[in-house]
């Protein structure tokens, strides 16, 4: 009996598969991508002289400026309402039993389920001055005339915190659920205390989970243009907003262009100090 053939390497079929793929992130990413580049390469909105014109106009403009790092802080802000409020959620997932673990993924996912235009008008109906909060505690007598909640940066924060928050969650549960439990009844065994064994255990051990989340939710969070246009209104400017009036009501689009390759050049640095705290990460936790 000859002996059996020996299996055939799984690389060999690699590049075919990989085809299909290629073209489309070649006809729909890339391409698209050297055309905007192309287009910022232009000083005037004719496109006819090639310059820096566009990328120093926006670098030396305050107003532009402005413009982007209140954008950034915006991801901060709304990435850090969800790190606060998805860990403790998705702490809870793994310490509960599979009855209210169903309950609290189908409560997480719900959201995803649902058009983010029905959530942010949802939202402009609980902010507003005859909202579900203003009548709330006018109605407890805590104020007497409403807050101003809609158009406001906290409205925005709160908004797109609740709209990103299951981004935050689902790799927050991931990750903690492949922590052992075991650990925990060694640490409280140890002598360590709750606070103890959380800082010193359960949080580097899921910090994979939180990078991951945390650049999931920043990058959603800054280009969310409905939620950012609806509840922010005319009143607070974000990038994708100014760049949508430079393109479609002003027609002038090497400087939408080089807006969007300054956002886009901003957004992959923030994305490489995640990817970077996370590639740390890994090695602390599995020191």
């Amino acid at each position: 009996m000859g002996a059996a053939p020996a299996p055939r390497d799984v690389t060999s079929h690699g590049m075919g598969l990989a085809v299909p793929l290629a073209l489309f992130f070649l006809v729909f990413f890339l391409a698209p991508l050297l055309q905007l580049l192309w287009l910022s390469l232009h000083n005037d909105t004719a496109a006819l002289h090639w310059g820096l014109g566009q990328y120093l106009h926006f670098l030396t403009d305050p107003f532009s400026l402005s413009v982007l790092g209140s954008t950034l802080l915006l991801g901060a802000e709304v990435t850090a309402v969800c790190l606060v409020l998805g860990f403790p959620i998705a702490w809870l997932y793994q310490r509960v039993g599979p009855r209210l673990q169903t309950i609290i993924i189908l409560i997480v996912l719900l959201p995803l389920l649902t058009s983010v235009v029905v959530r942010t008008f949802a939202w402009i109906v609980i902010l507003g001055r005859q909202g579900i909060i203003n009548a709330t505690l006018q109605s407890l007598g805590i104020i007497n005339s409403p807050l101003k909640l809609l158009y406001t940066q906290f409205g925005v924060v709160i908004a797109l915190a609740q709209v990103q928050m299951p981004l935050m969650t689902l790799p927050l549960i991931t990750a903690l659920g492949r922590i052992d439990s075991n650990l925990d009844d060694a640490s409280c065994s140890l002598g360590a205390g709750s606070w103890r064994t959380f800082f010193k255990i359960v949080l580097p051990l899921s910090l994979p989970g939180v990078i991951a989340g945390c650049t999931l939710t920043y990058a959603a969070a800054i280009t969310a243009f409905i939620t950012q246009s609806l509840i922010g209104g005319g009143q607070m400017l974000f990038m994708p907003m100014y760049l949508y009036q430079q393109a479609s009501t002003l027609q002038n689009w090497p400087f939408a262009s080089a807006i969007s390759i300054i956002f886009l050049l901003a957004v992959l640095a923030v994305v490489s100090v995640f990817t970077t705290l996370g590639r740390l990460s890994r090695g602390y936790g599995g020191a």
